[in-house]
């Protein structure tokens, strides 16, 4: 059944897309590129769930016949037509009930969400660098085996590894799956400059940043310092001629953020400002969830980037989940991208964490 409140929200959203359509045929909007997108995103995000409730208003008039044939009808082999029509009927109106009320449920929406993901070398040297790689590596493959697109905003590379990337990812249920990497990743695996043979410990942190929407996080441009520089590459070598990077301060809460993946200085600043907004809803997230977690017995983690969360271990090819005590022995096939069974593990323990807020 259509929750009452979501019934209320169905009629504002029908006046909303007559009004979206107007303004999509205003040819002052369609001159203006910006209007133009936000205005069509908005309408495209809204159509189908009001075609939803203009199918599930036919579906409940043809309910409400199939009823009335079986109350009045005397014939037998129009009553059995009746009868099945009804239960497909049914269904097919259950199946949209439950489309329309997860349109309006905000965790549906939340697990949709696209992030920003950030990946740093931490201790180990040269080893955490090339760890740093093979992480990046992961998530590309597991976002390649979803359908997600991956996009570099930042990359930091070292002689060989990396020492920083960040990038986007989005697509269906990227934020659900993805929420629980971050923290600190530990390695333990002999490095192939070791002549001894003797196994070392590296890690490199993961941070995973749900992108708010623009209209979202509004951001007063009096609370930005944006300076310009010229870009380099590894070791001082210049890749670009003219002043394209950017570095963003947000002075309220001098969060800085640095952009130089793009030749372009209006490209670097759009990716920057979008790592900012990223950074700045996670500012909010974090206090929020420290608060809770002072109110709660148990978390499958408390999304403390210096939290250790994992520790992939090469000679017993081996990766352990510390959060859940979760362990698997497919080491190279996780490598390679098969996260499927630890997100699912991840996932089953939020389930049981939600069930039983007292364990």
């Amino acid at each position: 059944m259509l929750k009452e409140s979501n019934l209320r929200k169905l009629g504002e959203a029908r006046k909303r897309l007559a009004e979206l359509q107007d303004k999509l045929a205003d040819a002052s909007v369609i001159s203006d590129q910006d209007a133009y997108q936000k205005f069509a995103k908005e309408f495209a995000d809204i159509t189908p769930v009001v075609e939803d409730h203009t199918a599930y208003v036919k579906v409940a008039q043809h309910i409400l016949e199939a009823e009335h044939i079986l109350t009045a009808e005397k014939d037998q082999d129009l009553r059995e037509m009746a009868t099945a029509e009804l239960l497909l009927l049914k269904a097919e109106a259950e199946r949209l009930e439950r489309q329309i009320n997860d349109y309006f449920n905000p965790q549906t929406k939340e697990n949709d969400r696209n992030v920003i993901m950030e990946i740093r070398a931490g201790t180990g040297g040269m080893e955490a660098s090339l760890f740093a790689a093979d992480l990046h590596r992961m998530y590309t493959k597991y976002a390649a085996s979803r359908k997600w697109k991956v996009e570099i905003i930042e990359l930091s590379e070292s002689e060989r590894g990396i020492k920083e990337v960040i990038f986007s990812v989005s697509g269906k249920l990227v934020w659900k799956c993805l929420k629980w990497e971050s923290g600190t990743h530990r390695v333990q695996r002999v490095p192939e400059t070791e002549a001894s043979g003797r196994i070392h410990t590296s890690a490199a942190t993961v941070a995973v940043l749900s992108e708010p929407e623009e209209v979202e996080l509004a951001i007063d441009p009096k609370d930005l310092k944006i300076d310009v520089y010229r870009a380099s590459g590894p070791g001082g070598q210049g890749v670009n001629t003219a002043d394209s990077a950017i570095r963003i301060t947000h002075i309220p809460t001098n969060i800085v953020v640095t952009c130089q993946d793009e030749r372009s200085q209006l490209k670097n600043k759009i990716k920057g400002m979008r790592v900012l907004r990223a950074r700045l809803m996670d500012s909010r997230r974090q206090e929020i969830a420290q608060r809770e977690a002072a109110t709660r017995k148990a978390q499958v983690g408390s999304g403390d980037r210096s939290e250790k969360i994992r520790t992939y271990n090469f000679p017993d090819h081996r990766v352990t989940d510390h959060r859940i005590g979760f362990t698997t022995h497919q080491l190279p096939a996780v490598l390679e991208g098969a996260l499927d069974e630890l997100v699912d593990a991840l996932l089953k323990a939020e389930e049981d964490m939600a069930d039983n807020p007292g364990m």
